[in-house]
């Protein structure tokens, strides 16, 4: 025992000793309080900033300058993990509410729905975060710095991850993204509820499997036309961190690319945020694009460029770089002010009843408010394809119903990927029978499995009223490298066809009855339908969408909501519509400069009602730079049940040059009318909203010349049509 003691009295000394030189460290003789500066919560964010980072050793700020940052004890630093997700609902976090997927919330067209999904998510993400910190869970996902949203552009169907977007349009999809982002972010003039990223900066959709290897080649009209207006609106709403990408861009790595992050983002749209790399983005500087030999010419790359944050290790080698004269300690300190100046926006220094979110009851997480949203969300975003005959709404006292399909009894499908966990888990089988009447005979057979297999129990359908099909894609076949266990080729399609047991299952089922078809198709991205939509009575696209999408299928199906979802992007007939899916040329890509005739345009969704548009009006005409135009026109519901419509304005220049897109999205609504109802609705832009990018000078402009604005419910179905005159001021 005694010998027990005299270890004991040594360790402690040992500890003691080795405690007071590691606080002695660069000259600087520091105690475990907190009574530093920076902890002091009445200074400026920058004082603390610089008074923190005046503290801290090379080593310690290289540690500061890494996703997983350890703890600092002799400053009173707790450890903090930057990686969390939040793309539809915290996610690989526990329980959490699942909303539809991002690509869901985009076919709603709307703006308000996607500041409340985000409330929703910062206030749930708050609670977790605080019950996390009293526990002393510091790890991995329970963090306030979420990488959210991925606002790429959905430039081609055969990309995987490109359910996590907004779609195809830059217009949509940055005004989607900024009410998310500041939905997460808050209202408080001093702190951050959480703090949102815009990914994958920059011109980042594909090939999956070359993603840490690829060159993408653009040429500067599109990029500043096509992959970056999304991000700038995103800067302007105020995310507070912008992620770089694995690719490189025109031969330079993004997350080391001075012209992307110093040049444009920095410079040009003056974004104060940090900057954080794609998870072990550096490691493929050196490794796989092999720009630089070695791992601290990795780090050196991407702290000169401006990063600030590595998700990875290469940052451990900053000290390295240091020694070898490489960067400087300026330089470092340089990168390190932002990521720093985050921290103190969350409020991660400052005691709880300084911040105005650290008491959000855990008792929202998952809560039935949060879930009647995700069903409200779910139901605005289906997508109606088809309706011959104005077969749906269904009655839910039909005497029989067939459901059928791979799809109707899966899980997975409500999830998309990035996604959450709930106990409160419905699938399109289970909604239905929510629905339906208690009198109702349900049947229900799998059909065939989700890729190949034998086609069985249609033969049900024959003596049923009706049945109803669901199919599609799943995330075992579309996603992220590594993610999608079913994609042979890295989470990406080779086609954009259903697979041929489910255009199987369909023709049987046609061929066994003459009574109705319904499908149910779910998915992330374009799907060609032609075949199966041929032999169906009724089409809805549902995306994946969220832990209610089984309640909201059923919504639809039977009447209790009116379809309103619009698609975010073309549905192709085929690939072979499409260029190549390594070309990044945004020629014969997307709505705004596909030149074939697709199976359903950009914008587009039927309704159980129909809808007038008249009476366009301008107060003026001519337009001069930076002048505010607004559009008036009268909408008015015509059919016989209240309805929302998506009124889209569209410009298009009546004197193109050759790379102009033939027409492109710049202001929509949401419209709500009861039968008979009209409503006079102005929608809005300003005349610098038209400007492009002229590659001979290097610059935006504003040619003069006559726009025509198109007013419709869809990029092709156009009601109405006025001209505009731009003139030089």
């Amino acid at each position: 025992m005694a010998l027990f003691y005299r270890s004991a009295i040594i360790l402690f000394v040992i500890f003691q000793i080795t405690s007071k030189l590691y606080s002695q460290q660069g000259g600087k003789e520091e105690s475990t309080s907190n009574a530093f500066p920076f902890h002091n919560a009445s200074l400026t964010v920058e004082e603390r900033v610089n008074d923190l980072i005046s503290r801290l050793t090379v080593e310690e700020k290289a540690h500061m300058m890494l996703y997983n940052s350890p703890a600092i004890p002799r400053l009173g630093i707790p450890a903090y993990n930057w990686w969390n997700e939040c793309l539809h609902g915290i996610a690989r976090n526990g329980r959490a509410t699942v909303f539809p997927q991002a690509i869901a919330l985009a076919a709603t067209f709307d703006t308000a729905m996607a500041f409340q999904v985000a409330n929703a998510i910062s206030d749930e993400a708050r609670a977790k975060h605080e019950v996390a910190k009293k526990m002393g869970n510091e790890g991995q996902y329970n963090g306030l710095s979420f990488w959210t949203p991925n606002i790429n552009i959905f430039r081609d169907p055969r990309w995987g991850r490109g359910q996590e977007t907004y779609g195809e349009d830059p217009f949509l999809t940055g005004s989607i993204g900024a009410a998310f982002v500041k939905g997460l972010q808050g209202n408080s003039p001093k702190y951050l509820k959480v703090a949102a990223c815009a990914k994958h900066f920059a011109v980042h959709s594909g090939p999956e499997p070359e993603r840490h290897r690829f060159n993408a080649i653009v040429d500067e009209k599109d990029l500043r036309e096509s992959y970056l207006p999304a991000f700038k609106m995103l800067v302007d709403a105020g995310v507070e961190a912008i992620m770089c990408a694995y690719n490189r861009l025109n031969d330079q790595p993004c997350c080391g690319n001075n012209a992307l992050l110093r040049k444009i983002l920095r410079e040009e749209w003056n974004f104060g945020g940090h900057i954080v790399t794609d998870c072990w983005a550096l490691d493929d500087i050196w490794l796989r694009h092999k720009v630089v030999a070695t791992r601290e010419e990795a780090a050196t790359m991407a702290v000169k460029a401006g990063v600030n944050l590595n998700c990875g290790y290469i940052y451990d080698y900053i000290p390295q770089a240091l020694e070898k004269g490489m960067i400087t300690e300026q330089e470092i300190n340089k990168d390190l002010i932002p990521l720093m100046r985050t921290r103190f926006r969350l409020g991660l220094f400052d005691p709880d009843n300084q911040v105005p979110y650290t008491y959000i009851s855990p008792d929202i997480i998952n809560c039935d408010k949060h879930r009647q949203l995700a069903r409200k969300v779910a139901a605005r975003s289906i997508v109606l394809l088809k309706n011959n005959n104005h077969l749906l709404p269904l009655k839910k006292d039909l005497n029989s119903l067939l459901v059928t399909g791979p799809l109707a009894a899966d899980v997975d499908v409500l999830m998309g990927n990035y996604n959450g966990m709930s106990g409160e888990m419905v699938t399109v089988l289970e909604g239905i029978l929510n629905k339906v009447s208690s009198g109702t005979s349900v049947q229900y057979t799998l059909g065939t499995q989700l890729q190949q297999g034998i086609v069985s129990g249609t033969w049900q359908a024959s003596s049923v009223d009706a049945t109803i099909a669901v199919i599609g894609n799943s995330p075992l076949i579309e996603g992220e490298e590594g993610d999608a266990m079913l994609s042979v080729n890295g989470g990406d399609r080779s086609d954009i066809q259903l697979p041929a047991n489910q255009v199987e299952l369909i023709r049987q089922l046609r061929e066994k009855n003459q009574r109705p078809i319904i499908l149910v198709v779910m998915g992330g991205s374009c799907i060609s339908l032609g075949e199966v939509a041929d032999m169906a009575d009724a089409v809805i696209f549902a995306w994946y969408p969220g832990e209610q999408g089984g309640n909201a299928v059923a919504d639809i199906l039977f009447g209790d909501e009116n379809p309103s979802g619009r698609l975010p992007v073309t549905f192709y007939k085929s690939i072979y519509d499409l260029p190549a899916f390594s070309d990044y040329n945004m020629k014969g890509r997307t709505y705004r400069y596909f030149e074939g005739k697709p199976l359903y345009p950009f914008g587009f969704g039927l309704s159980y009602t129909t809808f007038d548009y008249s009476l366009i009006n301008l107060r003026n005409n001519i337009v001069r730079p930076g002048e505010k135009v607004n559009v008036e026109f009268t909408l008015a519901n015509t059919g016989n049940s209240k309805g929302e419509e998506v009124v889209q304005l569209y410009i298009s220049r009546m004197d193109p040059e050759e790379r102009d897109a033939r027409e492109s999205l710049k202001a929509f609504e949401r419209v709500s009318l009861n039968p008979g109802e009209s409503r006079k609705v102005i929608l809005s832009f300003n005349s610098n909203d038209l400007m492009t990018w002229n590659l001979k000078k290097k610059g935006w402009e504003l040619r003069p010349g006559v726009c025509e604005i198109r007013i419709g419910a869809s990029s092709e179905d156009i009601r109405l049509r006025k001209e505009i005159m731009i003139k030089e001021k």
